[in-house]
């Protein structure tokens, strides 16, 4: 049986979003939401983009050291996920692009298991 902080490290929630289909890795640039895959060039508006879910970490030695990640799915069916420090080490890019998706009333959808 797996212990509660290794249950939601980082990798194991990673492995368990992709088994649940969010395979895209996503980074934000020029204000949209991009893949990393080279095969799919496609880039998201905040307003095509649903957070379906996310999840916070802090760093076992410094508690400034705190990322979160988001599973995400766009309008055209493509899911991923991209993470980003918060706090301190905020990406200020990801955070304003996450920032008018919220704005946009995408509410936690939370529909997988």
């Amino acid at each position: 049986m797996q212990d509660k902080e290794e249950e939601r490290s980082l990798i194991n929630v990673e492995k368990k979003l992709d088994a649940d289909g969010f395979t895209e890795d996503f980074t934000v640039k020029d204000g949209r939401l991009c893949s990393f895959r080279s095969d799919n060039k496609k880039s998201y508006a905040p307003e095509e983009v649903t957070i379906v879910d996310f999840y916070r970490f802090e760093g076992e030695s410094d508690p400034d050291d705190m990322s979160i990640l988001y599973a995400l799915e766009c309008n055209d069916g493509v899911r991923g996920t991209i993470s980003s420090a918060y706090g301190t080490y905020a990406d200020s890019d990801s955070l304003e692009f996450f920032k008018k998706v919220e704005d946009l009333g995408k509410n936690l959808k939370k529909a997988h298991k």
